[in-house]
């Protein structure tokens, strides 16, 4: 029974106890996995001294690691014996898999990368950079699979001085070079310069987070609200029908169902906004996580070639005026049955005066309150016509003479000089656009192969409101309607995809908002944004409040 138990702790490893692995065995006897005990060296802070994990030997100078070809043997003997031990799993299709540079017969996992040999070393093949003193200046970091962003194409030398002329990252014959006489520090002091520049940005992340969450807490009473709102009109309802039956009973059921229907369009409303707040507060914590795995990171050339995608993002729009409106639409109802109970003659006359109240449209009709659903819209390139232009960070769209060099995209248009926005619109949005030109569209559809191959509103699976000077119609399933409203330069439009409405507005110049052509329907996709611009006209999608992206 002892012997038993004896061979498999044996050959197992104290550091990951589990069978030993490239098993190595020090001066005082004791054997580990290869990995774990440069692992556990690695981690320790032992300031040129070295212990043994068990017996706290310690070693003045870290010792050559040989493999313990004995022990390699028996543990390969313990798997024919019906005790398997599990392979070495090495995931090389992992995002954080890089070879040994060094490894000829069978490439081992690097465990870290020196900046000097611009090289990635195996646990093996890394030994002479502890040991040796010819390595002794060499800079060790954890290993990375972009070894080559950081050497000069030019001069094939290591990245280290930061050119703030030019804002790159050069290398020291770079300097003497094209860089002459420019403003040059080293990779280390322009990264201690740059990530001054992380606290205010970190603020600002932190205060657009308490903002967005405090807006996330007064919408969710909002719902709350109108749900205790609803339902407190449907008791209501109930109680005064009880008193008058047989004159109400079959108003009581349908008064049930507008009222609901309400509730459920407001609702709606309300939680795609949720939904949309706790998305950018999703968004505002992932920047705040990536600026902090950029400020411990010791590799300056990666800090200094990443930071600059995190000072270009957008700043996060903080409305320091937000207020919901907890008004409950329901109120009137109390006050209307009340007065039907003392007016019993003309009940049924009063009820249908109800009814219409409450069908009434539950869409926001002033620009200040669809403003409040405004989303951020980029146009996408891999959509774009080739005679399609796009400019001011993808916000813009003109016709062009000149052909686009685009490169092939299955998503793309080749017949029609059309665009589609990135973002697929699922919830309560809204967004302007300012048009220019003979003639432009503005569209709303799902993505696929037959969106490519039309053009917009020829499908059911698009929705278009074609503008001119001449006039303004409406297109669906090659339907044509015309709009008799003469339509302003700026545009807007709002999706309340869970209600299935989707309205065309004409904004004029003094915010005021008319009604162009409103779809009522059933969306089974989220929507994209498109727009077609024929010769000479262009499109500019407007930011959130109306302002310029």
């Amino acid at each position: 029974m002892a012997e038993s138990c004896k061979g498999p702790h044996a050959l197992s490893c104290s550091i990951c106890l589990d069978f030993l692995r490239s098993p190595v065995t020090l001066q005082c006897g004791h054997s580990y996995c290869m990995d774990c005990i440069n692992g556990y060296w690695d981690r320790e802070d032992h300031t040129g001294v070295h212990r043994c994990p068990q017996c706290r030997h310690t070693f003045l100078t870290r010792p050559v690691l040989n493999k313990n070809t004995v022990l390699a043997d028996l543990a390969g003997n313990m798997s024919g014996a019906g005790e398997p031990i599990p392979p070495e799993k090495d995931d090389k299709s992992g995002p954080g898999y890089v070879e040994c540079d060094f490894c000829t017969v069978k490439k081992l996992k690097a465990v870290k990368s020196c900046l000097v040999c611009l090289a990635s070393y195996c646990a093996s093949h890394l030994q002479p950079h502890y040991v040796s003193a010819a390595f002794k200046r060499h800079k060790l970091v954890d290993v990375s699979a972009s070894m080559q962003e950081k050497i000069c194409p030019k001069h094939d030398k290591l990245l280290e001085v930061y050119c703030r002329s030019d804002g790159q990252c050069i290398c020291l014959l770079c300097v003497m070079d094209e860089h002459r006489g420019h403003d040059t520090v080293s990779a280390a002091a322009e990264r201690k310069e740059k990530q001054k520049q992380f606290g205010p940005k970190k603020q600002r992340y932190q205060q657009g987070i308490q903002a967005k969450e405090k807006q996330l807490s007064q919408l969710r009473k909002k719902v709350k609200a109108l749900q205790c709102s609803g339902d407190a009109a449907v008791d209501q309802n109930e109680k005064a029908y009880s008193q008058i039956v047989q004159m109400a009973d079959k108003r009581r059921c349908a008064m049930n169902v507008l009222i609901k229907g309400q509730e459920k369009a407001l609702v709606s409303q309300a939680e795609s906004l949720v939904d949309r707040v706790e998305k950018e507060i999703l968004e505002l914590k992932r920047g705040e996580d990536k600026l902090k795995q950029l400020s411990v990171t010791e590799d300056h050339i990666n800090f200094l070639q990443s930071c600059q995608t995190i000072f270009d993002c957008p700043e996060p729009v903080v409305s320091s005026d937000f207020n919901v409106d907890l008004h409950t639409p329901f109120d009137f109802v109390t006050k209307a049955i009340s007065d039907f109970r003392d007016k019993m003659e003309s009940i049924s006359k009063a009820i249908a005066v109800l009814t219409q109240e409450i069908q009434s449209d539950p869409d926001p009709k002033t620009r200040e309150e669809l403003c409040f659903y405004s989303c951020h819209l980029s146009l996408d390139p891999n959509t774009a016509f080739e005679h399609l232009l796009l400019s001011q960070e993808n916000s813009r769209v003109t016709w062009t003479k000149k052909q686009q060099s685009y490169p092939y995209h299955a998503e793309r248009f080749t017949e029609f000089d059309q665009v589609l926005c990135i973002e697929g619109l699922s919830g309560a949005c809204y967004w302007e656009v300012e048009w220019q030109g003979p003639r432009v569209e503005i569209a709303m559809c799902y993505k696929g192969a037959e969106l490519v191959e039309n053009a917009f509103g020829y499908t059911d699976q698009s929705w278009c409101i074609s503008l001119s000077k001449s006039g303004c119609t409406f297109w669906h399933d090659a339907i044509k309607s015309k709009i008799s409203i003469p339509c302003s330069a700026t545009v807007g439009v709002y999706l309340n995809h869970k209600a299935g409405s989707l309205s065309f507005f004409s904004v004029s110049a003094s915010d005021q908002v008319m009604l162009l052509h409103k779809v009522q329907t059933a969306f089974s996709q989220p929507l994209y944004p498109g727009f077609m611009v024929s010769r000479g006209a262009s499109v500019q999608i407007k930011g959130r409040k109306g302002t310029p992206k």
